[in-house]
């Protein structure tokens, strides 16, 4: 199919480009921008006129919930929901059923994702077998057959420090980056919010900062002492945060992404026991959250992730210490980032880095989160002054679990196209 994206605002963080001109896709790959090339004839065209033209969306961190938990969510249904998201690249963590332990799990998932052709999907492998925190996984076996582009042991912490060291020094000798969820279990266990106030008013067991910057602290001393590469998931908390760049700054190889829910919400929006705010890491402080954003304002926090996890309604109507921890946040990513934008906090190029560019490259992927002459055709068209309210019934995503419901945003995605082919058009939905 060839393409033309004609008078929109193209804008490509990757190489430092931005100027309203056309775009020529052929065969998959961007042709050109700019000047029609000689012999081209377009076959669909996109009068992209007020609107910004931009690489398709890599998501860090999403939850498909197939295989295991299909009654949540399919690759199907979730990766039409990124389609109208603009996410064009999605990482899953490896707590599916079976965990992606071996190379035949993350090969059944690449070839669904395939099937379903609205986005791809790539898959972080297990550090440690069934996510036990005790036996290594076959790592070099999950990068080389199962094509997995990292290891995790997601949410499941590895208690055991010495666990933790060989896990580390076998993905460093496979070259592969490792991704850390930062948590002590023994100082979490039980908790479903932050500690402090809110915690005490509210009579629900907390999670200190502790948990996360203690754990933040032994993993950052393992990564000196190995070498391995490693990338901090999710953030909650400044002091982290902090911890973590001055290991930047004095040359660790590692790096931080944050959930676009905790750059706008903070533990006041739990009111009283509302469920969708149940996160977890939970939701802290105002400081915290102000910290976070300064953080990625300065670069040192270098992706903006969905953390998506659908849930059916059930999930969160119990009590809620009882109740499912996660957002369904593929359909708001975009336009929660572009807030960050009208509220000062990024410019619109470095706002599209965080979700484009920066992410493609901590995951090592060449091919993807730019609109290079000759790359993939990954691409995201929206609307930049179209607002809209956050409507969960109307998500494509099987989880409706949002807190923003009712938010007025700004960004709708009009368009989205995965090598060439458009797998998202509002106007067809």
């Amino acid at each position: 199919m060839r393409w033309q994206i004609t008078k929109g605002r193209v804008i490509d963080p990757a190489n430092d480009f931005d100027a309203v001109t056309d775009l020529f896709v052929a065969d998959g790959r961007i042709l050109a921008r700019g000047r029609r090339p000689d012999g081209f004839e377009a076959e669909q065209i996109i009068d992209a006129s007020g609107q910004i033209v931009i690489p398709g969306l890599v998501d860090l961190s999403a939850r498909l919930r197939e295989p295991g938990h299909e009654y949540k969510g399919t690759i199907a249904t979730e990766t039409r929901a990124a389609a109208a998201g603009g996410i064009t690249t999605l990482c899953i963590p490896p707590d599916t059923d079976p965990v992606i332990d071996t190379p035949g799990v993350a090969d059944l998932i690449a070839r669904r994702a395939t099937a379903t052709g609205y986005a791809r999907v790539k898959t972080l492998g297990a550090l440690t077998r069934g996510l036990g925190g005790k036996q290594l996984a076959e790592m070099a076996l999950l990068r080389d057959q199962g094509q997995c582009v990292g290891v995790s042991n997601a949410c499941a912490p590895i208690s055991s420090t010495r666990v933790m060291r060989r896990a580390m020094e076998y993905a460093a000798s496979c070259r592969m980056t490792v991704f850390l969820h930062a948590e002590d279990p023994s100082l979490s266990a039980g908790g479903c919010v932050n500690e402090g106030v809110i915690s005490n008013r509210l009579g629900l067991p907390g999670i200190p900062e502790a948990a996360e910057t203690v754990a933040v602290a032994r993993d950052l001393m393992l990564i000196e002492q190995t070498g391995v590469r490693a990338h901090f998931c999710h953030l909650s908390a400044n002091h982290s945060v902090q911890m973590i760049a001055r290991a930047i700054h004095d040359g660790l190889p590692v790096s931080m992404s944050v959930s676009a829910h905790q750059l706008h919400l903070t533990e006041m929006d739990i009111g009283f026991y509302d469920s969708q705010c149940h996160v977890l890491p939970p939701l802290r402080t105002q400081r915290d959250r102000d910290g976070l954003r300064a953080s990625l304002a300065s670069g040192t926090i270098s992706a903006i992730c969905s953390d998506h996890q659908p849930h059916n309604d059930d999930a969160k109507l119990a009590p809620f210490p009882e109740t499912e921890p996660g957002i369904s946040g593929l359909e708001t990513l975009l336009a929660l980032t572009l807030r960050l934008v009208d509220e000062e906090v990024l410019s619109l190029n470095a706002a599209l880095a965080r979700l484009t560019c920066e992410p493609a490259a901590i995951l090592g992927l060449t091919d993807c989160g730019n609109l290079g002459e000759g790359g993939r055709a990954d691409i995201c068209i929206y609307d930049p002054d179209q607002p809209w309210r956050v409507d969960p019934t109307k998500f494509l995503s099987t989880g409706k679990n949002t807190p923003f419901s009712g938010w007025e945003l700004k960004g709708k995605v009009t368009h989205t196209l995965l090598a060439g082919q458009q797998v998202y058009c509002a106007d067809d939905n």
